[in-house]
């Protein structure tokens, strides 16, 4: 998948990413660098985001209902 020019798999380096507002729900994020990434307002529902690097990322207004975050658990 591809977002705003960027590739949307597992391991993509997405450090510092404008994905702002982003349609990402279910998308396959595992081990992914988002660090300092844009991600205010982006819909992240269902995402996996096992192992993902989400250090100093902005998840203003983010959704992560049914999100698997990095240490394993699933937001709710």
């Amino acid at each position: 998948m591809e977002v705003n020019g960027y590739r949307i798999e597992p391991g993509a380096n997405l450090t510092s990413a404008n994905l702002k507002g982003a349609d990402l729900g279910w998308a396959n994020l595992t081990s992914a660098k988002l660090g300092d990434a844009m991600l205010a307002g982006a819909n992240l529902e269902g995402a996996n985001l096992r192992g993902a690097d989400l250090r100093d990322a902005n998840l203003n207004r983010a959704n992560l209902r049914g999100a698997t975050m990095p240490d394993g658990t699933i937001h709710v």
